[in-house]
């Protein structure tokens, strides 16, 4: 797919010497965060295009990284088995925080921004303290690594995914572990609660998605259609609808109430590593082993945009205003995208 956005549409950030393993948009759509596996983070001004901050301090890739609900700290995950809390004013360590055994692999921040939770390939996930960089607690009951996990609305539970083939419940105030979700036959690789917080949907190596009603810890509907194993899902933000990505090369799009499938969305020639839904519900951008992003619309499944990257895409995010995407390659590169009105469709690669 050849490149053809104009000036306006894209900008490329360079500066990094690896991977670009995640990102992260603060809420007033200011800054981006990046984190590589070169073992650094950078700060950008998303105006500008400017690079700001270096921060440095790992000493292994970083996987991860989450920003606070005021913008003013970000908190990182890195391969060298700890958190750091950064200052993104000042390009400061806040503070170090030890204790997983291994790499940490996904990290997030609680709505009230007091605490951050981390998971590992240890086995646990763990609840930190942001304003002290204090362990809390440490969540241990997999059995596996835990590759992924979602907090829900409220910041009082954590849903975590483990390649043990569970979904387990965490109480994040007394660290206690509520319920056990057992039904898949593989490894997980993701997980999403709906906005209520009363339900989640989580995707599998046995090539299903599972969603679950959180209080009683029962399966509501198993999602069947994928023909490879399933690496991401997101939830809309109105609840009703999900979205998945599979080793197969397709998308689907799903009718959580009804656990019926609604479109197939084809396109991509490689797996599809990544998934998720416009600030607005109505559209889904996905990202694949092919090199590229592509742009859907989940009312009727029609492939409306798409842009090819130097290399894999290894990560990606959309601003919370739902007007910038930003996609990392594995060769360090970032490219900043224009995500135009839903009538008004980007001026990307068709």
């Amino acid at each position: 797919m050849a490149r053809s956005t104009s000036a306006a549409d894209l900008s490329v950030l360079a500066g990094h010497t690896s991977r670009v393993e995640a990102l992260a948009v603060t809420p007033d759509c200011e800054r981006l965060i990046s984190a590589s596996a070169d073992a650094t983070l950078r700060v950008w001004d998303l105006q500008s295009r400017r690079a700001l901050q270096a921060l440095r301090g790992h000493t292994a890739g970083v996987w991860s990284v989450a920003v606070t609900p005021d913008g003013s700290r970000a908190v990182s995950g890195s391969f060298d088995a700890t958190l750091r809390v950064w200052d993104l004013a000042s390009g400061s360590t806040l503070h170090v925080c030890e204790g997983h055994g291994t790499e940490v692999y996904s990290v997030a921040v609680t709505p009230d921004g007091t605490r951050a939770v981390s998971s590992s390939a240890d086995a646990t996930l763990r609840v930190w303290d942001l304003q002290a960089g204090r362990l809390l607690h440490t969540l241990g009951g997999h059995t596996d690594d835990v590759k992924a996990f979602a907090l829900t609305p409220d910041g009082a539970r954590a849903v975590s995914a483990s390649w043990d083939g569970t979904v387990r419940v965490w109480d994040l105030d007394s660290g206690r572990a509520l319920r056990t979700l057992e039904g898949h036959t593989d490894a997980l690789h993701s997980v999403a609660v709906t906005p209520d917080g009363m339900r989640a949907v989580s995707a599998s190596g046995d090539r299903t998605l599972r969603v679950w009603d959180l209080s009683s810890g029962r399966t509501l509907h198993p999602l069947r259609g994928h023909a490879r194993d399933v690496y991401c899902v997101a939830v809309a933000p109105h609840g009703a609808r999900a979205v998945s990505a599979s080793a197969d090369a397709t998308l689907r799009v799903w009718d959580l109430r009804a656990g019926r499938n609604l479109h197939a969305l084809k396109g991509h020639t490689g797996p599809v590593f990544g998934v998720t839904v416009t600030p607005d519900g109505k559209r889904a951008l996905s990202t694949s082993a092919d090199r590229t992003l592509r742009l859907w619309d989940l009312e009727s499944g029609r492939h409306l945009a798409g842009f090819e990257c130097n290399d894999r895409a290894r990560s990606f995010t959309v601003s919370p205003d739902g007007r910038t995407v930003v996609v990392g390659d594995a060769s360090g590169l970032i490219y900043v995208l224009g995500l135009s009105s839903e009538e008004e469709q980007p001026g990307w690669s068709r």
